[in-house]
């Protein structure tokens, strides 16, 4: 089996590396060949020119119509998801967008993919043959394996940059955290962060949000909020302070290993989700738990 593997993330790029290179011979695409090639894919690709929509699009129509391809998987971003949707068409071929599971069955693509909002989890059997996959697919190991890298000129874009504004972020990437304290409306008002901050530094983790806590609010910054519109984390330890754990939440943390959730509604939904649940006041709960890892 063969896999043509894209994205302008590196973080997702290696995970689908890592997923498929034992089970089938995986050419990556990338911008950035040399972080890829600690991944093990069979050949390397590495982008010249500028990344847009179009140029990546017609490369790897080109890459699909001479090499045998089986499967084209892209990272799901917003570049990536331009490119599938223009390879669909360029290809006449379905994709299946926001895989978050992907196995192959005697020619046919079996995937999982959150629905309705994810409110449900939907598994499908299909001849598709471009994936969008979601952070996540699989852990980002290395390998002993490594390509040659091969250059990839692009062609001109008929989309012309005038100029890039970064957007203002924070310093830490939510993703890649092993412990994540993430706060939601229970918190109150900004100001109690602050309140927050020393039980997050004591179980070493990174400070994250639900949506109304980042967006509606601005209590935190986007980058920060977990979510379906948001990240989708999978930490080895996810503590869940004042929130009700909506379903677009839930979908954004449910590969969290394990689960802690504190919330004064004992009916509240987050509690389904959770391994350990906890009815009380999140002040009294973080500052008991705090006193005890200080003994």
């Amino acid at each position: 089996m063969k896999i043509i593997a894209f994205s302008d993330n590196k973080a997702i790029l290696s995970q689908i590396i890592s997923r498929f290179r034992d089970e089938a011979e995986v050419h990556a695409i990338t911008p950035d060949p040399d972080f890829i090639l600690k991944y093990g894919a069979s050949k390397t690709f590495g982008l010249k020119g500028d990344v847009l929509s179009g140029p990546v699009s017609k490369a790897i129509e080109k890459m699909y119509q001479s090499g045998g391809y089986d499967l084209i998987a892209i990272g799901s971003t917003v570049t990536g998801r331009e490119v599938a949707g223009l390879l669909s068409a360029m290809l006449s071929t379905q994709a299946v967008s926001e895989v978050n599971s992907l196995s192959f069955n005697g020619g046919k693509a079996t995937t999982s993919r959150f629905f309705y909002g994810g409110k449900s989890l939907l598994t499908e059997e299909s001849v598709a043959k471009i994936a969008v996959v979601a952070p996540g697919l699989a852990e980002a190991t290395e390998s002993s394996k490594k390509s040659d890298i091969t250059e990839l000129q692009l062609e001109p874009s008929s989309v012309k940059i005038v100029s890039r504004t970064d957007k203002k972020g924070g310093s830490v990437d939510i993703e890649k955290a092993q412990v994540i304290v993430s706060v939601g409306r229970g918190l109150g008002k900004k100001e109690n962060l602050e309140k927050v901050e020393p039980f997050a530094k004591a179980v070493h983790g990174e400070i994250a949000g639900s949506r109304p806590v980042c967006l509606d609010y601005g209590w935190l910054s986007e980058d920060r909020q977990v979510g379906l519109s948001g990240k989708k984390v999978q930490p080895k330890l996810y503590i869940a302070l004042g929130i009700s754990g909506q379903i677009q939440h839930i979908a954004g943390m449910r590969n969290s290993k394990v689960v802690i959730a504190v919330n004064k509604d004992k009916s509240a939904p987050i509690f389904e989700e959770a391994d350990y649940g906890i009815v009380g006041d999140l002040f009294d709960v973080i500052g008991k738990i705090k006193d005890k890892l200080a003994q």
